[in-house]
């Protein structure tokens, strides 16, 4: 259900954003160490710490407004 947001917003914020997308089923065990409790949970990590965290699907505009304050979040 989001996937073309998804999609669309990585294609809009790279090369400032990298977004990647985790398979749950066939990785357990990370998303284990990342407490992934529900599909989708969204995360935005900066130099390998979780600065925010999102759970539930959101349209493109929502996903990006998401996105953009953490972009510069030291």
């Amino acid at each position: 259900m989001m996937a073309p947001n998804f999609h669309q917003a990585a294609i809009d914020l790279e090369p400032y954003v990298r977004l990647a997308k985790l398979d749950t089923e066939n990785e357990q065990q990370l998303a284990g160490r990342f407490n992934i409790r529900s599909i989708p949970t969204l995360a935005i990590f900066k130099d390998g710490r979780e600065i925010a965290r999102q759970s539930g699907a959101l349209d493109l505009a929502s996903l990006k407004r998401w996105i953009q304050p953490h972009l510069y979040k030291t």
